[in-house]
């Protein structure tokens, strides 16, 4: 072990064991993670685990050792939290998600960031990939009930969606290729007509997708800052994008 692995499972972050590996769909994996940090952690749905999936591992460069995850659920009291795992990038933290198993220790911290759950407006839009999935049921959960909310959630493959805790399915499923410009631009203007009183977007997953859909809602709709979340969660021409 090198000593920047060293310092990074001693410093700077928590120890967190594998209890409990699921497939959910042909593109993602179910992680629960137990910790005793967990139950004292100050949670705000949106935060971000960032997990050391490539401590240990020589040949894995540093800033390739961390990756970020949305927090699917969590039980402060039990001391766990799910993740949802998409795998279909192929990359270092498909790769774990494929090979990891129960009892398996993992090494964690805590990532805020600005893409939380806000109750402020009366309707909402979700809109995003299998990688924001898990996020967005998250946010989607933690909004007061008498909120209107609208999901457009899409994948080349509809098998590779799953549904959220206790099986619902709040979002409406799509079958689109990658970066679907005019067929997620045509769903995402028939969603927003029908939206009222203060509104808010969340959109998440491939950067492209965030761009096209950042401008149109700023420069075609006119709205504020505030009322448009967005996160990409990946690049086809990057790794490891956050």
């Amino acid at each position: 072990m090198g000593i920047i692995d060293s310092i990074l499972k001693k410093i700077v972050l928590q120890e967190a064991v594998i209890v409990e590996k699921s497939k959910l769909s042909e593109g993602a994996y179910k992680i629960r993670l137990k910790s005793e940090g967990i139950a004292s952690v100050d949670f705000v749905p949106g935060y971000f685990l960032r997990l050391g999936i490539g401590i240990d591992k020589e040949d894995i460069s540093l800033k390739d050792k961390m990756r970020s995850y949305s927090v699917w659920d969590i039980n402060k009291s039990q001391g766990y939290i799910d993740l949802a795992i998409a795998t279909h990038s192929n990359g270092i933290g498909s790769v774990w998600a494929k090979q990891c198993k129960a009892g398996d220790k993992v090494y964690y911290k805590w990532k805020k960031g600005n893409f939380l759950v806000d109750n402020s407006a009366d309707s909402y839009l979700m809109i995003g990939d299998l990688s924001a999935l898990s996020h967005l049921y998250m946010i989607n959960r933690n909004l007061p009930k008498e909120k209107k909310v609208t999901g457009i959630i899409y994948s080349q493959d509809k098998n590779e969606l799953f549904p959220d805790l206790a099986g619902t399915k709040p979002f409406d499923f799509h079958e689109l290729a990658l970066n679907p410009k005019e067929e997620i631009m045509a769903l995402v203007k028939e969603s927003v007509s029908k939206m009222s009183g203060k509104k808010m977007v969340y959109i998440a997953g491939d950067s492209r997708v965030c761009v096209q859909l950042n401008k149109y809602f700023r420069k075609e709709l006119k709205w504020e800052s505030k009322q448009i979340k967005i996160k990409p969660f990946w690049n086809p021409d990057k790794k490891g994008l956050e």
